[in-house]
């Protein structure tokens, strides 16, 4: 009798086990979709996700110099980019503020005489040799002296053009004038593809 009633004892708990589940699931929504907690998984922190790679140190010299020489190969080619697009943090001291800025643009927006004149020097040069002929000597000699004046009062028409703007723009400005006249002149004649800065306004594009 007592291994009979053991036995009925049993077999009702293991009865009421489906009952439980049965009833917790039945207390769920349709659509219930189980969180991570309760399929047990453990969502990693975001510290360990977003944990930023260390890079591994050199394994010896030579590795460390070859680091060294590509960290220097980047720097030079990120200081010269910014040179070529006018960022003063790259500029050199010459180039630097916004009145030498102005007159780049001032001079890069026109077709400066200037910008032949170094060509213009070298066929001088070889038509005035001894070698030529006396009327392509003289009108070599002629040549010269035409260009000469031009890039002069071209010059001249730039320098009033920088002292006008900068005087409207940068009325209480510190830089002198005449440095300024000497920068645009130099600018004018160097050829546009080879200014540094390079230019950021067209040619006819107003400033």
């Amino acid at each position: 009798m007592p291994s009979l009633f053991k036995r009925k004892v049993e077999e009702e708990a293991v009865d009421e086990t489906p009952a439980e589940e049965s009833f917790g699931a039945a207390v769920r929504p349709r659509g219930h979709t189980p969180s991570k907690r309760e399929l047990g998984k453990v969502t990693p922190k975001r510290q360990d996700t977003t944990r930023r790679r260390v890079a591994e140190p050199p394994a010896n010299t030579k590795e460390a110099r070859q680091r060294q020489r590509e960290k220097a190969k980047q720097d030079r080619i990120e200081r010269r980019e910014g040179m070529m697009n006018g960022d003063d943090r790259y500029l050199l001291a010459r180039d630097k503020g916004p009145e030498r800025a102005l007159v780049r643009d001032l001079v890069d927006r026109r077709l400066t005489i200037g910008t032949w004149f170094f060509g213009g020097a070298l066929l001088v040069l070889v038509g005035s040799s001894r070698a030529m002929p006396q009327l392509i000597q003289v009108v070599s000699n002629l040549l010269w002296a035409l260009l000469a004046a031009a890039t002069l009062i071209d010059s001249l028409l730039i320098a009033r053009e920088i002292k006008r703007e900068v005087k409207a723009r940068f009325p209480k400005t510190e830089q002198r004038m005449g440095s300024l006249y000497l920068y645009g002149a130099m600018r004018g004649l160097t050829f546009r593809r080879l200014r540094m800065p390079k230019p950021r306004v067209k040619i006819g594009t107003k400033v």
